[in-house]
């Protein structure tokens, strides 16, 4: 397989893992992959490989609904992005009724809660993300707990992986 293919090949990847808003932000994924390219041949690569550019960033045409807009991903892979965006923006979290409250660092909550809005975890009602702060509203008190300790858990894991 040529260079051109595998570097097209890692651009599909790209923007099917993470929403990519820029053609600079593919530029810098791209290089921390080892992927030596320009501007202008990454243009060319976008425009091979059909990359359509909508709300939420860039995405393939096969990642498009009937309506235009980027289709919904697999429910294993929402889960699987929740999860990476929980541990790398999460400080803590704690449960105050049918609330989950977050705490994430400045200028992160609305990620977070735009993650949970698109996993769609089982008993969430909604989210709320301000600045720094995120309210997740659960269905119930006990679903609330049972969010609060998965959080957590995520949390932990990633504590004792970076020691």
């Amino acid at each position: 397989m040529g260079r051109a293919q595998q570097r097209r090949r890692e651009i599909l990847e790209i923007v099917r893992e993470a929403d990519v808003q820029s053609q600079d932000e593919l530029l810098a994924r791209l290089r921390r992959k080892g992927f030596r390219v320009t501007q202008p041949t990454l243009s060319r690569d976008v425009r091979a490989l059909g990359l359509v550019k909508t709300a939420v960033g860039w995405v393939s045409p096969d990642a498009l609904g009937p309506d235009g807009t980027r289709a919904v991903a697999a429910p294993r892979l929402r889960e699987e992005r929740l999860l990476r965006t929980v541990r790398d923006s999460v400080v803590s979290a704690v449960t105050a009724g049918q609330l989950v409250v977050a705490k994430t660092p400045p200028g992160c909550a609305q990620l977070v809660a735009r993650a949970f809005d698109e996993a769609q975890p089982t008993g969430v009602v909604g989210t709320v993300g301000g600045d720094d702060t995120l309210f997740i509203a659960m269905r119930s008190a006990a679903a609330a707990t049972k969010l609060t300790q998965r959080i957590r858990a995520a949390l932990e894991r990633r504590q004792r992986s970076s020691v």
